[in-house]
This record gives structure tokens, C-alpha cells and sequence, in this order.
């Protein structure tokens, strides 16, 4: 089984509440659940956040919308991912974080694609980047991540989920979901309310219109 696990907390430092920040009249964390919830390859997607009473309205926004929400530990980002899986029986992690509204979903499903038939141990879209801040996408077994939730120590790889993994890869280059022109230098992700007005125009002028 293919599990997305999505992390979302509302205490962002640069922009708290963001991703429950109204877009278009709904949550901008629905927004992106919805869009990845067309994803043909994913076999379920649950919203992993803290046990912090600050995200409580989280949890309230997940459940009345009939998505599956797991609660761990604020800081150690890494056991909460892991301690999610137990409850599912996933052999592969998609890796999705909650402040990236543009997520593209046939992106997802050609990164998780290419992992598959390369049956690599891990594979994302910015080892190398060529893929705009904001479409983000990361892969890996559940091995992978049993291994750096045993082994990894820094509180920057309890932090960021990923980063043992990443650290201790072999091949960047195999590991990595490369587009063939090379868009890094635009930024769509959520971190600043500036992000956030550019998103919001984005959502008014296509939204729509599909």
C-alpha cells in the first residue's frame, strides 16, 4: 500500500494559521487535500499534526470533512511520521507537507511511477531541484523510514522528516525526479503572507475554470 502522510501544524513562526488561511471560502489545507486526493497511485492520504492543543482546529477541520488525521509529537516530526504508519499497513510513504496549495497531483503520480519501476529505496523531485518551491514530492519504504526513526539523533533530522534519509543516500542522481526544463526558480509555496496573496490570486483567476 501507497500512504500519503500530509503534515500540517497551525503554530508556522513566519506565518501562523496558514494552512487553515481561507481560500476561496475553504481551509487552504483543503484545497491541497483535495488536489491530492486525484492522485490515481495513492491508496489513502491521512493529515498527520501535533498533539498541541494549538492544532485542535486541525483535527476539527479533517474530521468534518471526512479525512483521516493522525496526531504526534510538535517537534519531532520524524516520530510522527513513523508512529502514523503503524496504524496502516503501508509499504511505501509519500512525504507531503501542508503549505503547498499548488501541489500538482499527476506530478505525485509520475514521481511515485518512477520510484516504483526503478524499485528504488527513495526518490523526490528536489534532491536536485528543477521543479518550482511548492511542488514537493518525496517517496521512500517504510523500511527507510523505521531506519532513520532508529538511528537518526540531530534534532534537524527529528525535525525534517526526510533528512537522515537524504543524508544517507548513495545516488543523489537515482534518487531524484528531474523535469526536463528547469522551473526552480519560481516559488509557490506558502511561508510568508506574500506567498500566501500570490496563491490567493492564482486560486481567484483558475480556480473556476479548472
Amino acid at each position: 500500500m501507497i500512504l500519503a502522510i500530509l503534515q500540517a501544524r497551525f503554530s508556522s513562526s513566519r506565518l501562523p494559521g496558514k494552512v487553515l488561511k481561507p481560500l476561496l471560502g475553504k481551509p487552504m489545507l483543503m484545497h491541497q487535500i483535495e488536489r491530492i486526493k486525484q492522485s490515481s497511485m495513492i491508496n489513502r492520504l491521512v493529515v498527520a499534526t501535533s498533539v498541541d492543543n494549538s492544532d485542535d482546529s486541525i483535527e476539527l477541520m479533517c474530521k468534518d470533512n471526512g479525512v483521516e488525521v493522525f496526531r504526534g509529537s510538535l517537534d519531532n516530526v520524524l516520530d510522527r511520521f513513523y508512529q502514523c504508519t503503524k496504524n496502516y499497513n503501508a509499504e511505501h510513504i509519500v512525504r507531503l507537507t501542508g503549505d503547498c496549495p499548488l501541489t500538482d497531483f499527476k506530478l505525485i503520480d509520475k514521481v511515485i511511477k518512477k520510484y516504483l519501476l526503478t524499485k528504488s529505496d527513495y526518490m523526490s523531485n528536489f534532491l536536485i531541484p528543477s521543479y518550482p518551491d511548492g511542488l514537493d514530492v518525496e517517496i521512500f519504504k517504510l523500511s527507510v523510514l523505521e531506519n532513520a526513526w532508529n538511528y537518526a539523533k540531530m534534532p534537524s533530522e527529528l525535525e525534517h522528516v526526510s533528512l537522515y534519509i537524504r543524508k544517507n543516500l548513495k545516488s543523489d542522481e537515482n534518487s531524484n525526479y528531474r523535469s526536463e526544463v528547469d522551473l526552480s526558480k519560481f516559488r509557490w509555496t506558502v511561508d510568508e503572507y506574500e506567498d500566501f496573496i500570490f496563491v490567493k490570486k492564482i486560486y481567484e483567476a483558475l480556480y473556476f475554470d479548472n
